[in-house]
């Protein structure tokens, strides 16, 4: 048996192939289309391992979808292939369908005629796990609940927006067609091998080189806060004995805005590699403009997975935290391969900084 894994060179699928090969000898298929985000380097512990294959090519491309399917017969597809920074699907909202909604849409249909003619007893064991955002639920005012899996859609960006529909193109294979899934939306991760676009490992590559910390607005939007392999863990219980059509909130029960999150990750690295002008790193913070449409706030119920499933983060936001910024210090040769030129113009363009 083996499982396929969409999206596994990015940062929460190259964290979910290695904690799996870390815990089961069951080989893993990556397939990944190695856009900026996607990162072989993610995968580079398991060079020369058996238990895994890579294979670099699109979710959009049909005919690769049937071979490897054909070739490998997986037990299971996890799908965490996607275009997923708000900002970039603000700026290039195309790529989001593409990839989003008409990949999703190909992967299922090639699932889909796998599937329909597997032998029974296979047929019924096989699932299909679609990974999805809390950011298909839209946004929080202070006082509301946080988000369960029975709230409404409001998607707010062409991320989201994007993920909204493929969580739709999701449930509707399961209630048309009887394509066995099981559906995850998460809270923000934070972790290991996070490009740095993103908010914590943007702050800690940012202060290291003595940049700007730029932060929207008042930095008072709040999300919670999830930690990868915390997240990654609940991915596997889902697939183990989730009930199929079921969807499952993961959250890691942190809520905390921006402008903490940034105060924090500044007094770790005064802590763990102080500046040299004995100076807090807090004073390197910079408030830009907001960008268009910004949710002010995400909150995950996750009481849903942990009553039915028996899962609940083992980390802390303290402790996760700590953690992820002592890999970014242990690891700065990943970093510094990771900033292309393409990369650094990418923040030039988006915070209007010389990088």
């Amino acid at each position: 048996m083996s499982i396929l894994v969409t999206g596994g060179a990015g940062f929460i699928g190259a964290n979910f192939v290695l904690d799996w090969l870390a815990q089961s000898d069951e080989p893993v298929v990556t397939l990944d289309k190695l856009t900026y985000a996607g990162n072989l380097e993610n995968l580079a512990s398991l060079q020369g391992d058996a238990r895994h294959s890579f294979v670099q090519g699109d979710i959009g491309d049909r005919a690769l979808l049937d071979r490897l399917l054909a070739e490998h017969r997986p037990r299971a597809v996890l799908h965490f292939a996607a275009e997923s920074h708000v900002d970039r699907s603000i700026h290039g909202p195309e790529d989001f369908i593409q990839t989003n909604v008409l990949g999703s849409f190909r992967l299922l249909e090639a699932v889909r005629a796998f599937w329909s003619v597997l032998p029974e007893a296979e047929k019924t064991a096989f699932r299909f796990l679609h990974v999805s955002t809390d950011e298909v639920y839209g946004s929080l005012s202070p006082s509301d609940p946080a988000f369960a899996e029975t709230n409404r859609y409001e998607p707010n960006s062409p991320y989201s927006a994007s993920k909204a529909a493929s969580d739709h193109l999701v449930r509707a294979w399961h209630h048309t067609y009887g394509l066995p899934v099981l559906t995850t939306n998460c809270s923000n991760n934070y972790g290991p091998y996070h490009f740095p676009e993103k908010l914590i490992p943007l702050m800690i590559v940012n202060a290291l080189a003595g940049k700007p910390l730029p932060v929207y607005g008042d930095g008072m939007q709040i999300r919670d806060w999830l930690y990868v392999r915390d997240h990654c863990s609940a991915i596997r219980r889902v697939l183990q004995a989730g009930r199929l059509g079921e969807t499952y909130n993961v959250g890691g029960w942190n809520e905390k805005p921006n402008i903490d999150i940034v105060n924090t990750v500044c007094a770790l690295l005064d802590e763990l590699r102080p500046r040299a002008d004995g100076q807090s790193y807090r004073t390197q913070i910079t408030y830009v403009k907001d960008r268009p449409g910004h949710d002010r706030r995400y909150a995950i119920d996750a009481r849903k997975l942990e009553a039915e499933l028996g899962w609940k983060p083992a980390e802390t936001f303290e402790t996760g935290i700590r953690k992820t910024v002592a890999w970014y210090l242990d690891n700065a040769a990943w970093v510094a391969r990771v900033q292309s030129g393409a990369y650094r113009d990418w923040v030039a363009t988006q915070y209007g900084a010389t990088p």
